[in-house]
């Protein structure tokens, strides 16, 4: 067995879920519906569960909080990147990724031509093309409003921080991949990645940061924060959502230049993601998987309740059937799309 699972955070996503399994269920029979979270977000299809466009909520925020995104059209969608970038629109590098998915499933940076035409000629589902935002500090800010309050709740933040190794000036790459504590847990894609570079000495003590993606599934490490969390962060993120009309829940993927600037609301969100959103900081490597249940059992409590009162305002539930009917066709496309290009379909 991998030595890696014996770590719960890197367990596969299924069997972590189980008691969550459960809880959603109770949910669902208080609630009698299968899809009482579809009325959590009205603003979202389902609710930000599946199938929802990251283009549309992206739309809806304010213009100063979002790097700029093109949604690419199915058809030749490299002659309008191309175009886009020889506009100046965009410039190298830049972000690639599907305008529906999750879990970092298929985002990549692209840094020249080439890499943009191979990563299209792979996946042309309707790719959303975002400048790359070059700021330092990333952060996962879980947020939530029921609708019979004014104020809204931040009670998750998770820093990202991306695998790194740091140089000795003898050891070559290979051996900081297979010994990192961190790294040797990915060292098959690292192997991969950096095939070319293998042999290289980093200088001792230069670090090299060996993703630009904040995904657990690519080596960064979410860092709970929750003890950073502060009124002046709440009425930031307060505002920012109040100008969505019907967003009660979900999380922001954004980066900033400083913590400082992050409570200002001074952020640059690449996602905002719904009710298929978790409390990331429960992936802390020091977090244990009580305190981790515990957090996820009153994720779903929150859902719950923002969707039922949401519900008592006339907004309808998504019948059970075409709930179930629409997750197993997105999963099924999802899992198509990863075998035609030759990727796996990542668990968290």
């Amino acid at each position: 067995m991998n030595k890696k699972y014996l770590k719960w955070e890197f367990w596969p996503f299924w069997f972590f879920y189980i008691p969550v399994y459960v809880v959603y269920l109770w949910y669902s029979l208080k609630a009698r519906s299968m899809t009482f979270f579809s009325a959590t977000n009205p603003a979202m299809y389902m609710g930000g569960f599946v199938d929802y466009s990251k283009y549309d909520i992206l739309e809806r925020l304010p213009e100063d909080v979002v790097p700029k995104t093109l949604l690419l059209p199915n058809e030749d969608p490299l002659s309008v990147a191309l175009a886009a970038v020889a506009e100046g629109q965009f410039s190298y590098p830049l972000i690639l990724k599907p305008d529906k998915g999750e879990r970092g499933f298929a985002v990549a940076k692209i840094d020249n031509e080439k890499e943009l035409r191979e990563y299209l000629a792979e996946h042309n589902q309707f790719i959303l093309m975002q400048r790359y935002v070059d700021m330092p500090l990333e952060f996962g800010v879980l947020y939530y409003r029921l609708p019979n309050e004014e104020k809204g709740q931040v009670n998750s933040l998770v820093e990202k921080s991306f695998l790194t190794v740091v140089g000795d000036g003898v050891s070559d790459l290979k051996t900081l991949f297979e010994t990192s504590e961190r790294g040797q847990y990915y060292l098959d894609v690292l192997l991969k990645e950096y095939a070319d570079r293998l042999d290289e000495v980093l200088p001792k003590d230069e670090a090299l940061r060996l993703v630009e993606i904040g995904n657990h599934c690519r080596g960064t490490a979410f860092l709970n924060r929750n003890n950073l969390i502060t009124a002046e962060l709440v009425a930031s993120f307060d505002r920012i959502s109040k100008q969505i009309d019907g967003f009660y829940f979900g999380r922001y993927d954004c980066r900033a230049a400083s913590l400082e600037d992050l409570y200002a609301g001074k952020i640059q969100v690449m996602e905002l993601n719904g009710t298929n959103s978790e409390p990331a900081h429960i992936y802390d490597p020091e977090m244990p998987i009580g305190e981790a249940y515990k957090f996820l059992f009153n994720h779903w409590k929150i859902i719950y309740t923002i969707a039922k009162q949401n519900h008592e305002k006339g907004i309808p539930y998504m019948s059970s059937m075409e709930g179930i009917k629409v997750t197993r066709e997105y999963f099924k496309k999802r899992k198509e799309g990863a075998e035609n290009a030759q990727e796996a379909v990542i668990d968290f």
